[in-house]
C-alpha cells in the first residue's frame, strides 16, 4: 500500500470523525431545544481500489447527516396533541358550566324552593302584610337568579368567543410561519442539491405539532419537500407557500355566536363545521353549541314556563282589594332579529299558548316570496309554513306576522322566544295586590237533605264578564242544572259543573232539591285558596309535555351537564395519560440523550485521534521513501 493511500484513507478518516463530533456537539447543544429531533451522521466505504489480486478499500465517504425521526410516532403525537387539546379544553369550560348550574347556593334550585316556601306562608295566612311583602322579595330573588345565571352564561359565552378568536389568530401565525418554512425549506433543498435541511424541517414539525393543539391537522408533503396542510375535516389551510387566512364574522342576532371562515373575494366562506371535531377550536365550538348554548335557553325556557304559568294562576286569583290579580313576574320576550339586507319592515311577534309544549330551541323564519318557512333550529325541521300577515302555533308558541309589511324574497328573522332568563322581573309591588284568594265561593244552600257537597272550585276564566255573577245549582231528576244547562250526576260519584268562567266539583250523593250556591267572594279577605294553587305549581308537572315540574326539569339540566362535564373530564385524564406516552415514545425516538450523546463524542474523539496518527504514519512513510531515494 501505499503512502498516498494510507495519506488519504486518514484524510477521511480524520475528515469523518470531524463531521461526526460536529453532529454530536449540535445535538448536545439542542438537547433542550422545542421539537429538535436528534442528527446522525451516515458514513459510507469508499468504492475500493482494484489491485489485480484483491480490492483494497480506500477509506470512508459521508453519506449525509440524518434526522432521526418516525413519521407514523409523529403523526400519533399529533393526533394525540389534537385530542388532549380538545378534551381539556371541553372539560374546562364543561366544569365552569357545571359549577355555575349546580351550586348549591348559587344555583336556581334553592332560589325556587325558597320562593314557593314563601307562597305557601301566604297560604298559611293569608291576611299578613309580612307574609306577602316576603313573597315579593322572594320573587324578585328568584328573578335576580335568573338575570344572574343567563348573565354568567352570557360571560362564559363571551370568553369562548375571545378564546375562538385568539385560537383562529394563532392558527393564521402558525400557518404563515409553515408556508415561509415550505418556502425556504425547498430553497435550501435546491441550493444543497437535495439535501434536506434537517434544522428546517424540525422547525416545519414544531409548528405543525402547536397547529395541532388548535385544531386537528393533516396534512401531504409534495415532491419538492413543501408540506400542503389541511385543519378539521378537510380544509385547506396552507397549499405549498400560500396560507389560508382564517377570519371572524359575528352571525346574525347572537351577541357572541361568530363563524369562522376565510374571504374568497366573492365572498365569506363559512368553514365553522370543518373545524370542529379536534383541538382547542373544536373544543370551544363545542362548549358553545352544546354546553353554553343548551344550558342558556333550557334555562330560559324554565323562566318562561314558570313565570308564564305563575301569573296565569295570579290572574285568576284575587287580591286584597277585591280585584283580579295582575302579572306577578314581568317577562321580556327577546326581539326578533332580522337578516342581512332584510326588505321587510316590522318583525314577528311571538307569544307563549302552551308552556308544555315549550321547546328549547331558537327558530328562523325564511321568505321564498310567497310564504315564510318556520325552521327549528334545534333540529334543522322545517315545522311549518304562514302565508305573509298570517300566523302559526307550533311548539307551545304562536308566530305573528301581522306586523309585517313590505318582504321579499330571501329575507329573514332569527326568534329566540325562551333565551328569556334575562328578562324577568317582578311587577308586583304592593303587599296588597298579592293575589291569594278565589274571586268566587261555593257552598251548600241551608238545609240540604243529600249528602253532597262541594270539594273543590277554580277560575277558568278570570275575563268572563259573568264571572262573579251568583248561580244556583239545583239538583233534580238525577241531574244538576246550572243556568239552563243539564249535568247529570256522575256515578263515580265526583261531577264537574261549570259557568261563567269557573267550574267546580261535586262530591257526593245529593238529594232531589238541594241547592248549591255559587257567589262572588266579596270581603274574602282569609281566604287561601288562591295562594295554595300558586303554591301547588312547585309540584306541577308542566314542563316538558307535562312530564316534569318546574324543579324536575332544572335538576335534570342540572344533571346533564353534571354526566358530560364527568366524561369530558374523564376523557381529559385518559388523553392526557396518552399525550405523555406519545411525547415518550417520540422522545425515545428522536430526543437527545445527553448519556449516549457522551459516549458518541468520547468514541468519536478516539477515532479523530487514530485518524490523526494514520496520517502521522503515512507521513513517516513518506519520510522514509524519500530519504532512501536520495542515498
Amino acid at each position: 500500500m501505499s503512502g498516498g493511500g494510507v495519506l488519504g484513507i486518514g484524510v477521511s478518516a480524520l475528515l469523518a470523525a470531524q463531521r461526526a463530533l460536529q453532529v454530536t456537539g449540535h445535538n448536545i447543544a439542542n438537547v433542550n431545544t422545542e421539537g429538535y429531533s436528534r442528527q446522525r451522521l451516515d458514513l459510507a466505504a469508499r468504492a475500493p481500489q482494484t489491485a489485480g489480486f484483491a480490492a483494497i478499500g480506500s477509506g470512508v465517504e459521508l453519506d449525509g447527516v440524518e434526522r432521526v425521526v418516525d413519521q407514523f410516532v409523529n403523526l400519533r403525537l399529533g393526533m394525540r396533541t389534537s385530542a388532549e387539546a380538545h378534551q381539556r379544553t371541553l372539560a374546562e369550560f364543561a366544569g365552569q358550566v357545571n359549577n355555575l348550574l349546580g351550586d348549591a347556593e348559587s344555583g336556581l334550585a334553592s332560589a325556587m324552593q325558597q320562593f314557593f316556601a314563601a307562597v305557601q306562608d301566604v297560604g298559611n295566612d293569608p291576611t299578613s302584610t309580612a307574609a306577602r311583602q316576603a313573597l315579593i322579595a322572594q320573587g324578585q330573588s328568584l328573578a335576580d337568579r335568573f338575570r344572574q345565571l343567563d348573565a354568567r352564561l352570557e360571560d362564559q359565552s363571551a370568553i369562548v368567543t375571545g378564546r375562538i378568536g385568539a385560537s383562529v389568530t394563532e392558527i393564521n401565525e402558525l400557518a404563515a410561519g409553515i408556508a415561509e418554512l415550505n418556502r425556504a425549506i425547498v430553497d435550501a433543498q435546491g441550493r444543497g442539491g437535495g439535501v434536506p435541511p434537517n434544522d428546517l424541517l424540525d422547525k416545519r414539525d414544531e409548528l405543525l405539532r402547536k397547529l395541532s393543539e388548535r385544531v386537528s391537522v393533516d396534512t401531504v408533503e409534495q415532491s419538492d419537500g413543501s408540506l400542503n396542510v389541511y385543519v378539521g375535516k378537510g380544509q385547506a389551510l396552507v397549499v405549498g407557500y400560500d396560507a389560508t387566512r382564517l377570519q371572524l364574522r359575528s352571525q346574525t342576532g347572537e351577541s357572541n355566536a361568530v363563524a369562522i371562515g376565510y374571504d374568497h373575494g366573492a365572498g365569506f366562506v363559512d368553514v365553522t363545521s370543518l373545524l370542529r371535531g379536534g383541538g382547542e377550536v373544536g373544543a370551544l365550538l363545542e362548549v358553545r353549541d352544546e354546553f353554553i348554548d343548551p344550558a342558556t335557553r333550557d334555562l330560559g325556557r324554565i323562566a318562561l314556563s314558570l313565570a308564564t304559568r305563575f301569573n296565569a294562576q295570579h290572574g285568576l286569583n284575587m287580591d286584597l282589594d277585591g280585584a283580579l290579580g295582575g302579572d306577578f313576574f314581568s317577562i321580556d320576550l327577546p326581539p326578533a332579529a332580522a337578516g342581512e339586507g332584510n326588505a321587510a319592515s316590522g318583525e314577528p311577534q311571538v307569544a307563549v299558548n302552551d308552556v308544555s309544549a315549550l321547546a328549547a330551541t331558537d327558530y328562523s323564519l325564511r321568505f321564498d316570496g310567497t310564504d315564510w318557512t318556520l325552521r327549528r333550529l334545534s333540529d334543522g325541521q322545517d315545522v311549518g309554513t304562514l302565508p305573509n300577515g298570517g300566523s302559526l302555533d307550533v311548539d307551545g308558541l304562536t308566530f305573528d306576522l301581522g306586523g309585517v309589511t313590505g318582504a321579499a324574497a330571501g329575507d329573514s328573522f332569527l326568534l329566540r322566544p325562551i333565551r328569556v332568563a334575562g328578562g324577568i322581573g317582578v311587577r308586583v309591588t304592593d303587599p296588597r295586590a298579592v293575589a291569594a284568594a278565589l274571586p268566587i265561593r261555593a257552598e251548600a244552600a241551608v238545609p240540604n237533605a243529600g249528602g253532597a257537597a262541594v270539594h273543590s272550585i277554580e277560575v277558568l276564566d278570570a275575563s268572563d264578564p259573568a264571572l262573579g255573577s251568583s248561580v244556583d245549582i239545583v239538583f233534580t231528576g238525577g241531574s244538576y242544572v246550572v243556568g239552563g244547562n243539564v249535568v247529570p250526576l256522575d256515578p263515580s260519584g265526583d261531577t264537574v259543573v261549570g259557568a261563567n268562567g269557573w267550574q267546580l266539583v261535586l262530591r257526593g250523593t245529593p238529594a232531589e232539591g238541594d241547592v248549591f250556591e255559587v257567589r262572588t267572594n266579596a270581603g274574602g279577605i282569609g281566604d287561601n285558596r288562591g295562594a295554595l294553587a300558586l303554591a301547588a305549581l312547585e309540584t306541577e308537572r308542566v314542563m316538558t309535555g307535562g312530564s316534569a315540574s318546574f324543579g324536575e326539569s332544572y335538576a335534570e339540566l342540572v344533571a346533564g351537564v353534571g354526566v358530560r362535564t364527568r366524561r369530558a373530564e374523564i376523557n381529559a385524564d385518559v388523553e392526557a395519560r396518552m399525550l405523555e406516552d406519545a411525547r415518550a415514545q417520540r422522545e425515545n425516538v428522536s430526543g437527545v440523550n445527553l448519556d449516549e450523546e457522551a459516549a458518541n463524542l468520547l468514541r468519536h474523539q478516539q477515532a479523530y485521534q487514530a485518524a490523526a496518527q494514520v496520517i502521522a504514519t503515512a507521513g513517516n512513510m513518506l519520510d522514509s521513501l524519500l530519504q532512501t531515494l536520495r542515498r
